[in-house]
């Protein structure tokens, strides 16, 4: 009698547990996004200028390298780091100084951001430097969209395809 007991016991155990577990996947109801709003992410690596000009170097100074060292140009590895400013009609919403990666910061700079904003039609102006100039920026782009509720827009950088990428 006493197994019969403890089996049930267990087995009401294991179903509450269950029905926990279920009301609790569907409750409280979690929302993502808000659905009458949009979003545009910000996203993009990219490598800026080498802080310094290669130098050229003469033919001693390679005829003193490893045989598995020598090349013709002595550059630096570091690289600037990357201006980066994102407008929304008119209204500046994003503007960072990112830093190059890597150990020897010659890796590319990074940059991931998110906004919420009202659907309907936005002025996007998208603005990078990744070079030595002291103001103003290398790359400008500016785009007139038609956001949809939930819709996401993705804005990247590519130098060697123009600059900014709005999909």
């Amino acid at each position: 009698m006493a197994k019969v007991l403890g089996a049930a016991g267990q087995a009401v155990f294991y179903l509450a547990v269950a029905a926990l577990l279920g009301y609790f996947s569907v409750r409280p109801a979690y929302v993502h996004f808000p659905p009458d709003e949009a979003q545009v992410t910000l996203s993009f690596a990219h490598g800026a200028k080498r802080k310094g000009e290669c130098r050229r170097l003469s033919a001693e100074e390679i005829a003193a390298l490893a045989p598995n060292m020598r090349r013709p140009l002595d550059c630096p590895r570091e690289r600037l780091p990357v201006f980066v400013g994102l407008e929304l009609d008119g209204k500046l919403v994003y503007e960072a100084e990112l830093a190059p990666t890597g150990l020897a910061g010659d890796g590319p700079s990074r940059a991931y951001q998110s906004f919420k904003v009202a659907s309907g039609r936005h002025r996007l102006v998208a603005k990078l430097r990744d070079s030595a100039r002291e103001a103003g920026y290398d790359y400008e782009s500016a785009r007139e969209v038609e956001l949809a509720p939930g819709q996401r827009l993705v804005v990247d950088f590519h130098a060697d395809t123009g600059g900014f990428n709005f999909k």
